[in-house]
């Protein structure tokens, strides 16, 4: 009777061959609405029920003066049996026996049935348990909302008493591999695509603590679930949260700056000068791809008589810088100027600065461009731990050990980071920092010539 179509469970049923004619179809196929087995047995089981009353009538009726007439009742309460299915949950069907949609003989007058006590569901247990508890703070409402609130987004919403290790599991991986930035930007995409954009982008994913924050609010809601006896385990216990797999990235060596620059490029779907142009202002700015790649030709502005980058929200688009401190001007590298750069505003067609980038179906501007790169790192036997992200550890290194009168909050202010000290005094003194600094420390990044040797824009 069950069948699985993508990750959802559907009933099947053929229709016996002398009931076919009479009810103008051969199978009966309807969505259980879930995806959890044992759910959709239950669920089943109550279908099979129905189509075999139903069965019974058309045999019935078939015997009976007024035939065509009641047939025409018994096929439309074939179609009313998916079409309940599908316009509400899989409880409510439960409610609503077959003989409530055939037309009821006369001679029988069968007393109601008891509605089907409804299962309590992850969404109405928060609403009870959390949201409306008198006895939780704001904070717990808040945690717990976001962790029940991403669960849903992955897996839709379920009765608690199905939502086991398997479940829990599935939840504790997707979060491994989810942004770190979830939640700081608006965004479109579905958590699966959050997580292939992560993945493309080689961008820093939730931390163990993270996730075990969220894990352990979804506990705390079950312990009260076990406790009423409402689920017969915790499922949320017991795990671990080291990723294990997790890869420190590292700064760029001389020797691997100068093997990437004399590497042939391979990818058709960017090309090679859009690349080494990206790479360039990468390694002399220490910009992340996306925000390279988002750059629009108005970001490229004079500001104090010093040609900047402006890194700020984009409403058309939705894009947003990675956090509040990345919203930030980066001046231009004298290298940069000398290669070109600031002829891109009147020869680039399009608003984009950089270009030769398309946009990917996730609205991620440069997504080709990571995996491009990706490849051609490993074809050229880069270890794991360099990734495009280097560009960025490569600059936060050279300036903290430079020798030029380089302060901190310059560095921070530079590449986006917060504040090391969130002081009053910084916090202000952050607001306040010249262009000239900026360009100051922005020009203390250097190369050696055959690091970007003949690279021109």
């Amino acid at each position: 009777m069950l069948r699985v179509r993508g990750t959802t469970y559907h009933f099947r049923r053929i229709v016996p061959p002398a009931l076919r004619t009479a009810l103008n179809r051969r199978e009966i196929w309807v969505s259980l609405k879930t995806g959890y087995h044992n759910e959709a047995r239950k669920r089943a089981s109550l279908l099979h029920a129905r189509t075999t009353e139903l069965f019974m009538q058309a045999h019935s009726v078939l015997a009976e003066p007024d035939a065509l007439g009641r047939l025409e009742g018994l096929r439309v309460a074939l179609r009313d049996l998916q079409s309940v299915s599908q316009s509400s949950s899989a409880q409510e069907t439960g409610s609503m026996t077959v003989s409530a949609l055939l037309p009821k003989p006369k001679r029988r007058n069968k007393p109601a049935k008891a509605p089907k006590a409804q299962p309590l569901m992850l969404s109405g247990a928060l609403k009870r348990f959390v949201l409306d508890s008198p006895h939780a703070s704001a904070d717990t409402k808040k945690a717990t909302q976001r962790a029940v609130d991403l669960f849903l987004q992955a897996f839709g919403d379920a009765p608690v008493s199905i939502i086991g290790g398997e479940k829990a599991g599935a939840f504790r991986d997707l979060l491994f591999s989810l942004p770190a930035s979830l939640g700081k930007r608006k965004s479109s995409l579905t958590l699966e695509e959050e997580a292939q954009r992560a993945k493309e982008e080689a961008l820093p994913t939730l931390s163990g603590k993270s996730v075990k924050n969220h894990m352990m609010r979804l506990s705390a809601l079950w312990n009260q679930l076990h406790q009423r006896e409402l689920v017969t385990r915790n499922p949320w216990t017991g795990w671990n949260f080291e990723s294990g797999q997790k890869i420190v990235r590292r700064s760029w060596t001389t020797k691997e700056l100068v093997l990437l620059a004399s590497a042939s490029w391979h990818s058709t779907s960017v090309p090679e000068q859009t690349f080494r142009l990206v790479t360039l202002i990468a390694a002399y700015s220490g910009m992340r791809l996306g925000e390279i790649c988002t750059l629009r030709k108005e970001d490229l502005q004079n500001i104090d008589g010093i040609p900047c980058f402006l890194i700020r929200p984009h409403t058309e688009t939705g894009w947003a810088p990675k956090t509040e401190a990345g919203t930030r001007m980066v001046p231009v590298h004298s290298k940069l100027i000398e290669a070109g750069l600031l002829a891109l505003k009147k020869t680039t067609d399009g608003p984009y600065l950089v270009p030769g980038l398309e946009t990917s179906k996730q609205g991620v501007r440069g997504a080709a461009l990571g995996r491009a790169f990706s490849l051609l790192k490993t074809r050229i036997g880069l270890p794991a731990e360099i990734t495009f992200h280097s560009f960025r550890h490569t600059v936060s290194t050279q300036l903290r050990n430079a020798d030029a009168n380089i302060r901190e909050v310059w560095i921070d202010r530079l590449l986006g980071h917060e504040a090391t000290y969130k002081s009053q005094g910084t916090t202000t003194y952050l607001t306040g920092i010249t262009t000239a600094n900026l360009s100051q420390t922005v020009e203390a990044i250097s190369y050696p010539e055959t690091a970007f040797a003949n690279v021109m824009i």
